[in-house]
């Protein structure tokens, strides 16, 4: 395992995210179609948060248990914006940040994801399943 292997080389790099108008609908699709738990929220080219299905799920009392009436969690999701759901005071790592450097952070704040920033902007993200692959890849 090399000490010095940078981020970019194990971070998703084609990023899906929302941005900060996206209602909480479109969200659910996308963490749903996208088989994904993390998205970057971004205003413009800025990256102003980080949206989780757990995040989703904590004010959905109604995901899986009326899974035929979708009208219940419509309703939830409209009495909240993503910019009140999501998570604003982000940690986030550069490329050049070392896979042993973030994974001390995630380690360290439990978080489950990293958003990659570089020159202020969106580069990719970092997740645990990253992290996870790449110490497969090891062995």
């Amino acid at each position: 395992m090399k000490k010095r292997t940078p981020v970019s080389t194990i971070m998703t790099v084609n990023v899906i995210t929302l941005n900060h108008t996206d209602n909480l609908d479109t969200a659910e699709r996308l963490f749903k179609s996208k088989n994904i738990r993390h998205i970057p929220v971004v205003s413009g080219d800025s990256i102003i948060g980080m949206l989780s299905y757990t995040d989703l799920l904590r004010i959905s009392f109604a995901d899986g248990a009326y899974e035929e009436e979708s009208n219940v969690e419509t309703v939830v999701y409209n009495m909240f914006t993503i910019e009140q759901v999501m998570a604003k005071n982000l940690v986030s790592v550069s490329s050049n940040t070392t896979i042993k450097e973030a994974a001390e952070i995630l380690a360290k704040k439990e978080f489950h994801a990293l958003p990659v920033v570089d020159d202020g902007k969106l580069a990719g993200i970092l997740t645990t399943t990253d992290l996870i692959n790449y110490l497969l890849d090891q062995f």
